[in-house]
């Protein structure tokens, strides 16, 4: 496969690990971050798992028509050890039990659970076929429902959206106050928006998937600078181009939060100058999640039709640092890659494969898990 078009995670085990493949194509709240990052345009996820002799996890999905998609982040999230583990021993449950969901309305959780626990208890390697999650899915998601093909990183958004909800340990939303943030400091304003969200979006999946964006708007007539701070669950990044054909991550990653100039139609109201100013506009990560989902932009629209970008995308497999992407205050963070969500084809069709790092087959082995 000449180029990536997923999203893949990267994690950082306690003993880190070389990533299981070979392939060129292939390659929150405390001081010491992180266990995972994802990256890419479609998704996928890295493993930080304890050694295991016994070929648990080794089991495939069944296609059920068109279903790839579905399969493969299934098989990146039951390779994400938190959320593996947070299933594996039911502890979903107490969530569930401490939520406001009922029994109908955590049906896509309990599914969920039900079918990583069959993918790691399994007593063969004989592929699961995962229809009664996706008739929860599909009942969450209506979008899902029929055979037509689908984005991989718009089902993991709508799958983990849900999942949340259920398992979301906030049960009565407080009002939202009319706060003046503008005379705090970026820090203390960055930590204020993040504990005001926790206060009503507080779960696993949120612990494992979150992180906050923060976003800086400068006039350039006054020099007021104003900052906004954006809980996100992935970061879609655009693929940059070299003239040598070959670009790293952190290249994609530049691009993604090099400074930017709002003009014309984009030009933004100064809260200073109280008129409409050209400004410039800058991305940072004031938090890192301790997963990280990375969407490499690979499709681009034209008048004519959406093509596919080619372009080789070159990233570490281990310690992948992030530390020059973080806002001035931020949180320093080294990931390690432990599973990637594969797409295959162009913009009309194609098809999705895992890569996610096995314990039971050691370092440097990986499964691949057709959809």
């Amino acid at each position: 496969m000449p180029s990536l078009r997923h999203s893949y995670t990267v994690t950082v085990p306690e003993e880190p690990a070389a990533f299981p493949v070979d392939k060129p194509e292939l390659r929150r709240k405390s001081p010491s971050l992180s266990r995972s990052k994802l990256v890419s345009t479609f998704m996928g996820l890295i493993i930080n798992q304890a050694k295991n002799k016994s070929p648990q996890g080794l089991v495939g999905l069944r296609n059920l028509g068109n279903t790839c998609f579905m399969n493969s982040i299934l098989q990146c999230l039951s390779n994400t050890p938190e959320l593996r583990d947070y299933c594996l021993r039911n502890r979903h449950r107490t969530d569930l039990s401490s939520s406001s969901s009922s029994a109908t309305s955590a049906a896509l959780m309990e599914e969920f659970a039900k079918l990583t626990q069959s993918l790691w208890t399994s007593v063969n390697n004989e592929a699961i076929s995962p229809s009664d999650f996706r008739s929860q899915i599909q009942r969450f998601a209506p979008k899902f429902v029929g055979c037509n093909q689908q984005d991989a990183q718009e089902f993991l958004r709508f799958l983990l959206d849900g999942l949340h909800n259920e398992v979301n340990r906030v049960t009565v939303c407080p009002k939202v106050p009319a706060e003046d943030f503008d005379h705090l400091s970026d820090d203390e304003k960055g930590k204020r928006m993040w504990s005001m969200y926790l206060e009503r979006e507080d779960s696993k999946v949120v612990d494992l998937f979150v992180g906050q964006l923060k976003s800086s708007v400068t006039c350039t007539v006054c020099g007021f600078r104003s900052t906004v701070f954006d809980p996100f669950w992935d970061l879609s990044i655009p693929v940059a181009q070299k003239s040598s054909g070959e670009v790293t991550l952190k290249d994609c990653l530049r691009l993604f939060t090099k400074e930017d100039v709002l003009d014309g139609d984009e030009r933004p109201t100064c809260n200073r100058c109280k008129a409409r100013r050209k400004c410039t506009k800058r991305f940072s990560i004031q938090k890192f999640p301790q997963i990280l989902v990375l969407h490499l932009k690979r499709f681009s629209d034209s008048n004519i039709r959406t093509s596919k970008l080619s372009t080789y995308v070159n990233f570490p497999v281990k310690e992948l640092d992030l530390r020059e992407f973080a806002s001035e205050s931020g949180e320093r963070a080294s990931y390690n890659l432990y599973a990637v969500s594969n797409h295959s084809g162009n913009a009309l069709g194609g098809h999705y494969t895992a890569y996610c790092k096995n314990p039971a087959l050691g370092s440097g082995t990986a499964t691949t898990t057709p959809g």
